[in-house]
């Protein structure tokens, strides 16, 4: 996909998620993030979206927490829509008008440059947290109301596997060594993960021989693995202790 690609999609999901959003009501319970409530989620997601603007407008290289992240939201209930959807806007405002030349600081592999990295995070960051807001308005983690195409769904995967867990840090970790293999059924794409006590290790293969594998559609597995659905869409062989595994610790917000 094209950095335009990943700006367009985070155009029309952050547009959804406001939506979402205020039909369900900020003070509801969102299933998929134990703890939180529709405020929360508002007031992380228009948080990361401030933060990840500052890096586009400053060319900052160095790493910054997020501010006020975790904290109580920063404006009234009522405020709060408006709030996101004004953070929300100068992102893209910001991700279009910026460089492609840009440098600035990052912390995923896998992209071009820091603005193709930033387009793809946000787009990414932006496509779970509606879904988070849909299965609010549902009461309950269902399967959201449309399947992400599936090379958005695909690049997804990819993210989460090859960044996120490909880097050392985390508590995913098993203290015998075992294997997942994802493959997608309607995109050429798969990968597989092996998880030890150490850290972990993924390549671009789904191995045949790993401990379980799961096959379904991109967009399903993308939201498998974001711990945003559960794996009845998906075809599973082998050791399902390892999707326990993967829904008690493999979990980003």
């Amino acid at each position: 996909m094209l950095t335009e690609d990943f700006i367009a999609v985070l155009r029309d999901e952050g547009t959804r998620l406001a939506e979402v959003a205020e039909r369900a009501g900020l003070g509801t319970k969102v299933p998929s993030a134990p703890g939180w409530r529709v405020r929360d989620l508002l007031s992380h997601t228009g948080r990361v979206y401030r933060w990840a603007r500052s890096y586009l407008v400053t060319g900052d290289e160095r790493r910054r927490p997020i501010d006020g992240d975790g904290e109580p939201p920063p404006v009234p209930d009522a405020e709060l829509p408006a709030w996101l959807r004004a953070g929300h806007a100068a992102l893209v405002d910001a991700l279009e008008a910026a460089d492609p030349a840009l440098t600035c600081w990052t912390f995923l592999p896998g992209a071009t440059s820091p603005r193709a990295f930033w387009a793809r995070r946000q787009a990414h960051e932006t496509a779970v947290h509606r879904v988070d807001a849909e299965q609010a308005l549902a009461g309950a983690a269902t399967p959201p109301r449309d399947a992400f195409p599936a090379d958005f769904a695909a690049d997804g995967i990819d993210e989460l596997l090859a960044g996120f867990f490909g880097r050392r840090r985390g508590d995913l970790l098993a203290p015998e060594p075992v294997a997942l293999a994802v493959r997608c059924a309607d995109v050429d794409a798969g990968w597989t993960i092996r998880i030890g006590p150490h850290g972990r290790e993924i390549t671009c293969t789904a191995d045949d021989g790993a401990d379980c594998r799961i096959t379904g559609a991109a967009s399903d597995l993308y939201l498998f693995l974001w711990n945003r659905q559960d794996a009845d869409r998906l075809d599973v062989k082998g050791e399902a202790a390892v999707l326990g595994l993967w829904r008690a610790l493999a979990r980003i917000r």
